[in-house]
């Protein structure tokens, strides 16, 4: 089971430092300290050698002779560095993707548009995002994530600086400019993908990626919970210009720390760089060519694209329309206060309402890649951790949806919601750790190919809300999404796997 297995030369092994690393326990570490080791691995052992490492140190216990100042003090790790530096680009993410949900509520009344405007206006960006889904996996295979994570961010933030100038220019010009946005969040993923790749051992990947991901989730709160207040006392083009803003400050600190892979950091210990390649499935050369016929004729891959469909249709649904079905159906006026102002006014106008599915997603993310790991550590195969997360997450929001369709109150109406993200989160160590899995080399290709289905249902699901509102009610919305859901369910208990079957 290649997937589901770390593997590590032998190496010579000095002290075990007592230090107990809070971020990981990689399996390494145990088999050291059980004085057990899997056995080596011969052509890694030599590719290793043949970097000039000195690996007569190890990481997590195994002491490297010159070590990193801050790594000597504080144990702290490049990979962790490169891990959060993607956390807080991801915030950012989401921070500028769903300000739209709370400021097109005003934009509309400005502009007298209908719910059917309203819905282009928020599938526009889908239709940027959408290009740049594979061309993004190739383009971070083959020159780095590094520089293509790093434009990518200053791309859109600069196209959501530039919304307000297009939305007075006129509808046209606000769908232009929102694609174009689209166009530079949609390398993120796949150009994140590669990075964590090949900076993060097996036995901490769940909980890497499920940090990462749950950038996005902090974004959504404060993008949901900041862009009441501002629009309140700014007016609406502000949170545009403050959020875009932002970008530039990361894509600063981004260009100073960051490498594509650690053989290329000058400040990661040689110890570690030994660490992650043993412990990681793939080089850091960048990939010339893809395979598009081997990689497109295995039912595993299908599966991903399939099921990325069928989460994300959900899942956009509620990051884009949450704040309107509130304000349409249960009467929240989510401009009344923000969740700075929550402790003095009427909490059931407040826009916390909007921030708490999202809260509930970010722990629920990281709850679950501890849980994952910590399977795969204890012997569970990787292939049933990822089915058992993933139909956890398929399930659980299936479930909370259909009881969305009865409630009438805004606390119930709030609590479904955050069961139902919360459960959406264990995705993270499911579907969204899968790519990983099955081709580490290709990582960035194979979340391209299945985000671009995923992006489809993005553009889709909001044109068909949009229809549906128009036509028919909630419930109709609501129901389509959990008989996705469920068709997703059966698709990757059948067809997924967490073993290694690409080179």
């Amino acid at each position: 089971m290649q997937g589901s297995r770390l593997h590590s030369c032998p190496l010579q092994t000095p002290a075990i430092s007592k230090r107990a690393m809070a971020f990981s326990l990689p399996l390494r570490r145990q088999q050291l300290l059980s004085g057990h080791r899997q056995a080596p691995s011969t052509r890694r052992c030599r590719s290793l050698a043949q970097t000039g490492l000195n690996i007569t140190g190890g990481d997590d216990g195994l002491v490297d002779p010159k070590p990193q100042f801050l790594e000597g003090i504080s144990g702290w790790r490049r990979r962790w560095t490169m891990v959060l530096l993607c956390f807080v680009a991801f915030m950012l993410c989401n921070m500028d993707r769903v300000n739209m949900s709370i400021a097109v509520l005003p934009m509309a009344a400005q502009y007298g548009w209908s719910t059917q405007t309203v819905g282009l206006v928020q599938s526009s960006f889908f239709w940027g995002y959408l290009l740049t889904q594979v061309l993004g996996g190739i383009w971070a295979d083959r020159f780095g994530g590094k520089l293509v994570l790093g434009l990518g961010v200053v791309w859109w933030s600069m196209a959501t600086a530039f919304t307000p100038i297009a939305a007075q220019m006129g509808l046209p010009a606000l769908l232009a400019a929102r694609a174009l946005m689209g166009i530079g969040e949609g390398v993120a993923m796949p150009a994140m993908n590669n990075l964590l790749s090949r900076w993060v051992p097996v036995a901490e990947r769940s909980r890497s990626l499920s940090l990462v991901y749950s950038g996005m989730f902090i974004g959504s709160i404060a993008g949901l919970a900041l862009s009441p207040g501002l629009i309140g006392a700014l007016g609406w083009p502000s949170v545009f210009y403050g959020f875009g803003s932002l970008g530039v400050l990361w894509y600063g600190l981004w260009s100073s720390k960051a490498a594509s892979t650690p053989s290329e950091d000058p400040l990661c210990s040689n110890a570690e760089k030994a660490y992650i390649l043993a412990n990681t499935s793939v080089s850091g050369k960048s990939t010339r060519s893809i395979p598009w016929g081997k990689l497109l004729s295995r039912k595993e891959v299908w599966a991903i694209i399939v099921c990325h469909f069928c989460h994300n249709w959900g899942t956009f649904i509620l990051l884009t329309w949450m704040p309107t079905y509130y304000n349409q159906v249960l009467g929240c006026d989510i401009f009344k206060s923000g969740i700075f102002s929550v402790l003095g006014c009427d909490i059931f106008k407040s826009g916390i309402f909007s921030v708490l599915p999202w809260m509930t997603m970010a722990i629920s993310a990281n709850v679950g890649g501890w849980i994952a790991d910590t399977l795969v550590q204890r012997g569970t195969s990787v292939t049933a951790v990822r089915k058992i997360m993933q139909t956890l997450g398929f399930l659980g929001p299936a479930f909370c949806l259909t009881q969305l369709q009865n409630v009438s109150t805004l606390p119930a109406a709030v609590a479904c919601m955050m069961g139902a993200q919360g459960f959406d989160a264990f995705s993270q160590s499911g579907l969204y750790s899968n790519h990983q899995d099955i081709g580490p080399r290709y990582a960035g290709v194979l979340l391209g190919l299945s985000n671009t289905a995923g992006v489809l249902a993005g553009v889709l699901g909001s044109l068909a809300t949009g229809y549906l509102l128009a036509h028919g009610t909630w419930a109709d919305v609501w129901r389509v999404a959990v008989i996705l859901y469920l068709v997703g369910t059966v698709i990757w208990n059948l067809f997924a796997t967490g073993e290694r079957i690409f080179d």
